[in-house]
């Protein structure tokens, strides 16, 4: 990550400056006049009222304020910018899973597509004017955002990248974003995304509820899980261009356009914790069972973003990182289980040990609703009920995530009729027999069981 500095601590209170003496001396945020003649600018994550301990504000050193975007013409809704956003409108219990978009093999001017451009809809939930809800998406891309840059307004955006690193400019500085890397936009920071090698693919869920937080430990104690100290902010990185740039604004689940002819990335320093961040997967701390039984799975939480109800999330975020294995006398792998809340899962690489049948790939995707009994496939469970129970450790090449929510999803049309979309899914559990009416025949030395 040549030419990237990063400050460290989650939703610390920072500053940086690209220019030295660019911020404000002796404790003041907006002087009378800035250095360098640059503009002060408040951004806020949350009300001004709430208690300091969630209070989130940004203060930008910049070249010109924001108030000129618009300066070439009024936004104007324009829906072909991200032709796959779609309403999410359609039910279905069904339990659901997709292979990856198709990207390899092709050409890297075949359909030039940007970040925005590549975004498909999968799911949502609720209405972001509600302040409360969610959208999954998938997403690809091949072409930078040099000329164009985004903000949304209806919630803060969690990116994992599954194929290709991603460049990302925002207005605080600069992020180098690899894969088994997450990063997270807040809400209105403008950003634009830049795919590294030829292809980039993964996924993104985006939040119209609480900003993310990490989870409490509880008994776990002070340590273990993601430690504050591993999440990198970008220092402060401007640009002084006077060229003609589109705003992208996401509002109300509707991409509106503008142009300006500033540069929109043009802060030369910064203070405050509202800040876009990034983590490396690698560095989650995993708790497990060491004696016996398959713990839940929110012991691998990385992040959650809370409702109202306190213990229930509006979205967690949970990764499956590389652990070792030693229960005894224990189904290791994930059990069968029917869930009051909606799992959509991704697999970042390798493979997930609860489908090592065919099927579940890197880039793919499943969907468990409410209620929906999900679990390992038939080949899974034969493998694991056999299974020599020494200490195993799971590949360092798997990694897979979950995002978890308490909220019931609507389908697209395009997640529902898309080509991608896996129609033989169920197949896999297909095939489980019933050991019980043969056991238990041969134990009483009579008919079937319930003659």
């Amino acid at each position: 990550m040549v030419g990237y500095s990063y400050l460290k601590g989650f939703k610390s209170h920072l500053e940086s400056e690209a220019l030295q003496g660019a911020l404000p001396k002796k404790g003041r945020n907006n002087p009378q006049k800035c250095s360098f003649g640059l503009y002060a600018e408040q951004i806020s994550g949350s009300a001004f009222t709430e208690p300091r301990a969630s209070n989130l504000k940004t203060w930008l050193y910049r070249i010109k304020p924001s108030v000129v975007i618009g300066g070439l013409g009024e936004f104007v809704e324009n829906s072909k910018r991200a032709p796959y956003v779609q309403q999410a409108e359609i039910v279905t219990p069904e339990r659901l899973r997709w292979n990856p978009l198709d990207v390899e093999g092709q050409p890297a001017n075949d359909k030039q597509i940007d970040f925005v451009a590549g975004l498909r809809t999968v799911a949502a939930h609720g209405d972001p004017s509600n302040r409360d809800g969610l959208q999954i998406y998938v997403y690809t891309c091949n072409k930078p955002m040099n000329m164009s840059c985004m903000y949304n307004s209806d919630g803060d955006m969690l990116i994992v990248p599954q194929l290709g690193s991603l460049d990302i400019r925002t207005e605080v500085g600069l992020l180098h974003v690899d894969t088994g890397y997450i990063v997270v936009i807040p809400r209105n920071i403008k950003f634009a995304i830049s795919p590294v090698s030829e292809h980039a693919r993964g996924y993104v869920c985006e939040i119209y509820g609480r900003h993310f937080e990490l989870p409490e430990r509880g008994v776990i104690g002070a340590n273990g899980l993601a430690s504050e100290v591993d999440f990198l902010y970008p220092t402060a990185a401007f640009r002084d261009e006077d060229v003609e740039t589109e705003v992208i604004c996401k509002f109300q689940n509707r991409f509106f356009v503008s142009f300006v002819e500033s540069d929109p990335f043009d802060v030369v320093a910064w203070r405050g914790n509202y800040l876009p961040f990034m983590y490396n997967l690698e560095n989650f701390c995993p708790v497990n069972s060491v004696l016996f039984d398959h713990m839940d799975p929110s012991i691998f939480t990385v992040l959650t973003s809370p409702s109202a109800t306190p213990g229930v999330a509006l979205l967690d975020f949970v990764v499956f990182p590389p652990r070792w294995m030693v229960q005894e006398d224990t189904f290791r792998p994930p059990y069968f289980h029917r869930n009051c809340m909606t799992e959509y899962m991704g697999l970042i690489k390798g493979t997930y040990d609860a489908k090592s049948g065919k099927g579940f790939v890197p880039g793919g995707s499943s969907l468990h609703s409410m209620g929906s009994p999900h679990g390992p496939d038939v080949e899974s469970f034969e493998k694991a009920t056999s299974a020599d129970l020494k200490p195993a450790k799971l590949s360092s090449g798997d990694v897979a995530f979950m995002f978890e929510t308490s909220k019931m999803l609507n389908l697209t049309q395009w997640a529902l009729e898309c080509p991608e979309r896996d129609r033989e899914y169920v197949a896999c559990w297909r095939g489980f027999e019933n050991h019980f009416r043969k056991r238990a025949k041969s134990s009483s030395g009579e008919g079937t069981a319930g003659d």
